[in-house]
């Protein structure tokens, strides 16, 4: 079971990058999934988008500038657990950075957001059978976070996920696993992470012919799109670089 999702996005100076991710991957993100209670930790570099991407982006609103969220989209990184409430319990929340060599790392990250999620509902797809069920995320995702505009808005976007999107993706050649969240913690109100295979089967599967609908206003996917305030660099393109794709 991994039901509940912590996600962290942040940014690193260019001069930070390399020593900052060695010690991630030698030592601090073994650590965390060494703590009891973890299911999986995974983490994801931002590729950017592509061309249909891009225009999402253009046309999908964002959090107000007065909210001031910390604009982190570089790197993200997830951990699954049974439920968000496991991410509330001092036991974790007190071993986020265990010493002060961890502390002083972790405060290199710039842009720091983070969001504990709970699922609310999931589809696999064809290439389900590529990941064991509670393991660690597919080599490739796109992962958006987001509010709706008004409480009418939010209805369509249910019906849209379970009468449009889930369905597609369940279908989709190349697509791993769809899970739909709600924030336990943070921000973003509606978080939505895709599964895929590759970054190529993410492209040519899903990218050009379904997210290149948000350009039209009349289909049911460029009329959601408009409804939404994504956190900054939302949705995000990531391909995994922890655990190392074998």
């Amino acid at each position: 079971m991994d039901q509940g999702l912590w996600a962290t996005w942040y940014d690193l100076d260019e001069q930070e990058k390399d020593s900052f991710i060695s010690w991630m991957h030698e030592s601090y993100l073994p650590y965390l999934q060494g703590l009891p209670g973890y299911a999986w930790v995974a983490h994801y570099r931002n590729v950017g988008p592509g061309p249909a991407l891009a225009t999402y982006h253009d046309i999908a609103g964002h959090a107000p500038d007065e909210e001031q969220l910390p604009a982190g989209s570089q790197y993200v990184v997830l951990v699954g657990a049974a439920s968000s409430h496991t991410f509330f319990e001092p036991y974790f929340m007190e071993r986020v950075a265990p010493d002060e060599r961890a502390r002083e790392m972790l405060a290199k990250r710039k842009g720091v957001r983070t969001v504990i999620f709970a699922e609310e509902a999931r589809v696999n797809g064809p290439a389900s059978n590529t990941r064991l069920p509670g393991s660690t995320p597919a080599p490739a995702i796109q992962f958006g976070s987001y509010r709706i505009r008004s409480a009418e808005d939010e209805l369509d976007l249910g019906c849209w996920y379970a009468q449009h999107r889930f369905p597609i993706m369940a279908r989709m050649k190349g697509s791993v696993l769809t899970r739909k969240y709600l924030s336990a913690s943070g921000w973003a109100k509606h978080g939505i992470m895709y599964e895929f295979e590759s970054l190529e089967a993410r492209t040519q599967q899903f990218e050009e012919p379904e997210e290149s609908k948000v350009v039209d206003p009349k289909e049911w996917t460029g009329r959601i799109v408009r409804t939404t305030l994504h956190t900054p660099g939302s949705p995000v393109v990531g391909e995994r670089i922890w655990p190392p794709l074998k």
